[in-house]
């Protein structure tokens, strides 16, 4: 039997992160996927929020992204676009990009760091004990692991058979999605009617002065509603003729569909995150609408959030417990998006009340500091782990400044690269040291002459020094003394010695 230390379950944008965080801790990691190659059909996820492109850029690879994606405002609430362009981050922006292309480049980073991936293979079963996972697979085989995490998409298995319950919300509105050819092109871009929302587009596009420009030639994207939001059958060509004609009295000549599925507003989490050696990740602990473009990058940054903990307690520095703080920060995160989404669904409801209500909203969120709240929300740049009281940057992500140190300038971000904590004294060089743990979290002196500034909450006072998780989450303030300190390295990076 191949064993690990630890399995995941799906190569998606979620399991190929998290695959990719431990093996950087150095843990032996492999990932199970039911597709023969990173190839995906149909549109799923589009884009990249302000803090996942941070994320990247923490551990050195979000060029490869920004390379191929197009920089855009694409950060809003329902209909209502926000601009960040005055977040104090480098990355003041979403990035236009398809899931298939995010997939790719991270199983491009992903095979650097040599991590194998079972091909063509299920998780069909598993059977925890004591001291591991037995995992059963499609053809019969077994692996074996200390760790097995379902990041298998929102019919997870790994959930299922877990015996983890799945509450929230049925669906209220569907909407089919396809890739279609037509003999007349539709008015492309999106359309609100009485019916629903409407939309038509091309794969190829280019972002000029914040509008979408679609290429001239190619298959049509379709988005329709439909009547039925609990339709158990597959859609046709058939039912999007039907629809077509409904709201614009033509199906445009549609003759051939390229591939069709359906997504709805259904919205649900997992009631627990980990169930003793199994834990859950990405869509396998929360689904919910597409709209606000939230569920990669919530997958994404749970990935980053779970990987060092799961790495330091599969090395035996950490104390089975830090697993339980996975939950207690991300369940909270992942509740809030789904009710972002809710609400987000319900204006964009086409009747006269919701108009009116989508009116009133858009003009507070054109008011600085609505706009900068839930913009700061929905880029992912606000959030905040419960870390207890003290400085406003305790439990929330620590910018990336522009350090000066002995050796030179460097990046905050920079320091991250390797995905290990990071104590930052910005006192007097040597006035605070960690020397018991020197192994586990690096030491850097440095000086910073310039503005704290947070996105949302504007300046704060300049730390003495700071202990900066993995993640890029600031786990202690340092105000010139050193209280709480051990506490907090004790907390989360394992007693010394």
């Amino acid at each position: 039997m191949r064993e690990h230390a630890v399995v995941v379950a799906g190569a998606g944008p979620t399991g190929l992160m998290l695959a990719g965080e431990l093996a950087l801790a150095g843990v032996d990691v492999a990932i199970v996927e039911r597709r023969p190659d990173q190839k995906l059909a149909g549109t799923r996820a589009g884009g990249l929020s302000a803090r996942t492109l941070e994320v990247l850029d923490q551990r050195g690879i979000v060029d490869r992204f920004l390379a191929e994606g197009q920089i855009a405002q694409v950060t809003g609430f329902a209909v209502t676009r926000l601009d960040i362009s005055d977040f104090p981050t480098r990355h003041n922006y979403g990035l236009a990009l398809r899931q298939k292309h995010i997939e790719r480049i991270l199983a491009g980073w992903v095979g650097e760091l040599a991590v194998p991936i079972y091909r063509n293979l299920e998780v069909t079963g598993f059977a925890q004990d004591d001291t591991g996972v037995t995992i059963e697979l499609s053809d019969g085989s077994q692996l074996r692991a200390g760790y097995l995490v379902g990041c298998d998409g929102g019919r997870s298995l790994v959930r299922k058979a877990a015996g983890i319950a799945f509450e929230g919300w049925d669906p209220t509105t569907s909407n089919v999605l396809a890739e279609v050819e037509m003999e007349e092109e539709p008015p492309l871009g999106i359309h609100r009617t009485a019916l629903g929302i409407y939309a038509f587009g091309r794969e190829e596009y280019e972002i000029h002065d914040g509008k979408i420009v679609f290429a001239k030639e190619g298959p049509i994207g379709v988005m329709v509603p439909e009547k039925n939001a609990g339709a158990t059958t597959e859609p046709t060509l058939g039912d999007l003729k039907e629809a077509l004609i409904a709201a614009f009295g033509t199906d445009y000549g549609l003759h051939r569909v390229n591939w069709i599925s359906r997504f709805t507003d259904m919205s649900r989490q997992a009631t627990a995150y980990r169930k003793g050696r199994v834990l859950l990740a990405g869509d396998a602990a929360h689904v919910h609408s597409p709209v606000g473009g939230q569920g990669l990058n919530t997958g994404v940054q749970d990935a980053v959030n779970l990987g060092w903990k799961l790495a330091q307690v599969v090395k035996g520095t950490s104390p089975e417990a830090l697993l339980d703080t996975y939950h207690a920060e991300r369940h909270p995160v992942a509740a809030r998006v789904l009710r972002t989404t809710m609400a987000q669904v319900a204006l964009q409801r086409t009747d006269d009340r919701t108009e009116v209500l989508r009116d009133i909203v858009t003009e507070l969120l054109g008011m600085e500091e609505p706009r900068k709240r839930i913009a700061a929300e929905m880029s992912g740049l606000g959030i905040h782990y419960d870390l207890g009281d003290g400085h406003p940057l305790l439990g929330r992500r620590m910018p990336d400044l522009d350090l000066v140190t002995s050796d030179g300038p460097v990046r905050v971000f920079t320091l991250l690269q390797d995905a290990r904590p990071v104590f930052l004294n910005l006192g007097a060089p040597g006035s605070i040291g960690l020397p018991r743990w020197s192994d586990r979290i690096r030491l850097v002196d440095a000086g910073y002459a310039g503005a704290w500034e947070l996105p949302a909450l504007g300046a704060v006072s300049a730390p003495a020094a700071l202990l900066i998780r993995p993640d890029g989450y600031v786990a202690w303030v340092g105000d010139g003394t050193e209280d709480g300190l051990q506490e907090a390295v004790n907390s989360w990076f394992g007693p010394s010695g």
